[in-house]
């Protein structure tokens, strides 16, 4: 059914259990300082697309800033999806592996968090060409960093998480790219800590 064992990962009971770890108006409110912070360097987003949005919390997050934004989303896992559906009514999803997304129209801004470092590494090229393909201005990428690509146990388990410099990868990419800024939220943050997170918000320039 899939092209790699990390969608089939992600599908399965382990992105079930996530599910479960990762809800609540706490994570939200987090969100919301964080997208406050990256959304300020932006202007006239209409349309945002995430690619691996899970239950949807960055999307409400981001929905709180922008009442009117169209939000879409891809999502792999069965139980995420059902609860992006009751926790966002108006949002249009496309329940398949992002490896399986045939971009259908571009969106302003597209959204990936948490999510490049569990894509098997031989599919990054096609993610990336992915992301850009489906933005019509703005990519934001929030990821673990690091300046070469090494694998992390994650949870006892091997081969699903991988650092390395996305973003680089992306710019040395596609040459119209622009870095706008970038800035990293610690897991010590006294009021809205993430889990050590790098944040980068590309521009298309002509």
């Amino acid at each position: 059914m899939f092209k790699t064992e990390q969608e089939e990962f992600w599908a399965g009971e382990f992105g079930n259990q996530y599910i479960q770890r990762n809800q609540g108006v706490t994570l939200v409110a987090r969100n919301i300082a964080l997208f406050t912070k990256i959304l300020t360097y932006t202007k006239s987003i209409q349309s945002i697309i995430e690619f691996g949005s899970n239950i949807g919390l960055n999307l409400i997050a981001i929905k709180h800033l922008l009442p009117k934004v169209e939000l879409s989303s891809i999502e792999i896992n069965s139980q995420a999806v059902e609860k992006l559906k009751s926790n966002i009514k108006e949002i249009k999803i496309y329940h398949q592996s992002i490896l399986d997304f045939v971009p259908d129209y571009q969106r302003d801004l597209v959204l990936v968090k948490g999510v490049l470092i569990h894509i098997n590494p031989d599919m990054l090229n096609k993610t990336y060409a992915l992301l850009y393909q489906t933005s019509r201005r703005y990519i934001c990428i929030v990821e673990y960093y690091n300046p070469t690509p090494v694998e992390v146990p994650y949870r006892g388990n091997s081969n699903v998480l991988f650092k390395r410099d996305f973003t680089g990868e992306l710019l040395d990419k596609y040459q119209d790219l622009k870095l706008i800024d970038y800035g990293f939220v610690y897991h010590r943050d006294n009021n809205f800590p993430q889990d050590d997170f790098n944040w980068f918000l590309l521009e298309k320039v002509n």
